[in-house]
């Protein structure tokens, strides 16, 4: 036989042998860790990412979103057109319409009744920023926070929208946004996860969008880094207690044993997910300890727990979760990613929008003031935003319109901390908040920005995989330099 064929008969049954263990490598709420230290005296040092990173020095050394899951209407909440209210009830012209995509919910709709914004807005802070009555907290941090009206997006349903932003692609299968700065800049700590999930919903269920794992999967990159979701109900991460009977030195007898049998496997083949197997063991044992510490809120000054609300330590809520990520973030977490259901008003527009509002903007400004307080800030990333926005035009009956579609045409976001310009409003839409009219910002020119605060350029970021050289924005992206410091 000759010599390459035998090469070639390795490498297949490598890839079996892979394929059929893969399976059962993955423990999802320690996977994103990174090889530190293999012997059972592992340092607990941080990591380094990939050689020449970051590119230059990063204005942000964390991040967070926010993720408002289901499409927060902007022209309710933040750019709000008189236009609206003057022509409310009569047809979104078609000269502004033109030929966007809607969803199949609206896209043969007959008529197209104008909807002004459900409540007044007002000016908050010293820039004088307009929004909604309904983020008066918001409002309170307007100086801190970047204000963009022009955003926009290809896509018109939740889930594609949802994992455009985060892995750059409307298909899954990508490295999310999270997973692709863990592979770049390796980890801060060595006791928790580099990258943290944690959802939560509004307590109606109303939006009944789902919260897939490929939010915040690896893709092809290895599954070390891919997030590591905390739950919101029994305990914030399973499996660490130790069994009935085993104390922490024979757990941690037992771990070195079973180190040293991976690492013979890894010796034999060289599987990377083999390495990200013992990577999970030794930082389970870690946090072990680290994790009970992270929710104990005992620490927590009454003001701090007032600031965040009443739900501030309510188990798998938005404000808990928000308390919990500014731990993580103080505690080294390089990158956080809160997902929050409730934004897809159809049918409820004047009822669950104010709910939504009440549980989340005091919350997302509580982190924010609290990030400032604690010198954070500066360094801090935080993203606010969602799919895409909601349509101008009511949903429903035409006569008495009682929701509004999905629209990706133009919608808000607010960014603040970590290089961001602050007190500033970028980009502008036309009199019916339907087209960008000023300084369009796309998908991926957030995405490259996003890496650009982070000390990374975008362009040079990348993984070989079947042939060709990936990266989180494609072959598009343009850095957004107006919105930085």
């Amino acid at each position: 036989m000759h010599e390459s064929q035998k090469q070639n008969i390795a490498r297949v049954t490598r890839r079996q042998l892979f394929g059929s263990t893969a399976g059962g490598l993955g423990v999802a709420a320690l996977s994103t860790l990174f090889r530190s230290d293999l012997q059972a005296s592992s340092t607990g040092q941080p990591t380094d990412g990939l050689p020449g990173l970051p590119h230059f020095p990063p204005k942000a050394k964390r991040a967070i979103v926010l993720w408002q899951g289901g499409g927060p209407s902007h022209v309710d909440l933040f750019d709000e057109k008189s236009k609206l209210l003057e022509m409310a009830g009569q047809d979104v012209p078609a000269s502004i319409r033109g030929g966007t995509r809607l969803s199949t919910m609206s896209s043969s709709y007959a008529k197209w009744p104008c909807v002004p914004a459900i409540k007044a807005h007002r000016n908050y802070g010293k820039c004088g920023m307009r929004m909604s009555e309904l983020l008066p907290n918001v409002g309170s941090i307007a100086d801190d926070i970047c204000l963009v009206r022009s955003m926009h997006t290809e896509a018109v349903n939740h889930a594609p929208g949802v994992t455009y932003f985060l892995t750059g692609s409307q298909i899954p299968g990508r490295p999310s946004l999270g997973s692709w700065l863990s592979y770049g800049l390796g980890n801060a700590t060595d006791n928790l996860p580099t990258f943290v999930v944690m959802t939560s919903s509004d307590k109606g269920k109303t939006c009944g969008q789902l919260f897939f794992d490929y939010y915040w999967g690896s893709g092809f990159l290895p599954s070390r880094f891919q997030g590591v979701r905390f739950r919101n109900t029994g305990n914030l991460v399973p499996y660490l207690a130790n069994p009935s009977g085993m104390n922490a030195r024979s757990k941690r007898l037992l771990l070195d044993d079973i180190a040293a049998m991976n690492e013979a496997h890894l010796a034999d083949y060289g599987d990377p997910e083999i390495d990200t197997r013992i990577a999970q063991y030794e930082m389970a044992f870690r946090m072990q300890t680290s994790v009970p510490e992270l929710v104990d809120f005992s620490t927590e000054s009454p003001k701090t727990l007032e600031r965040y609300g009443p739900n501030a330590l309510a188990k798998g809520t938005f404000a808990n979760n928000c308390l919990i990520a500014r731990r993580l973030l103080e505690r080294g977490v390089r990158f956080v990613q809160l997902m929050h259901s409730g934004w897809d008003q159809h049918g409820n527009l004047h009822t669950q929008l104010e709910q939504q509002c009440v549980d989340t903007e005091g919350p997302s400004a509580a982190l924010v003031k609290d990030l400032k307080d604690r010198g954070m800030l500066d360094d801090t990333l935080v993203i606010w935003g969602g799919e895409f926005g909601r349509t101008p035009f009511g949903q429903g009956d035409p006569n008495k319109p009682t929701g509004r579609d999905h629209f990706g045409k133009a919608f808000s976001w607010w960014l603040a901390g970590g290089g961001i310009k602050p007190g500033y409003v970028h980009g502008a839409t036309d009199e019916f908040s339907w087209n960008v009219t000023e300084n369009p910002v796309h998908v991926h020119d957030m995405q490259a920005t996003i890496l650009k605060l982070c000390g990374i350029d975008h362009k040079r970021l990348t993984h070989r995989y079947q042939g060709r050289q990936f990266r989180l924005t494609d072959v598009h992206g343009n850095v957004v330099e107006d919105i930085i410091a």
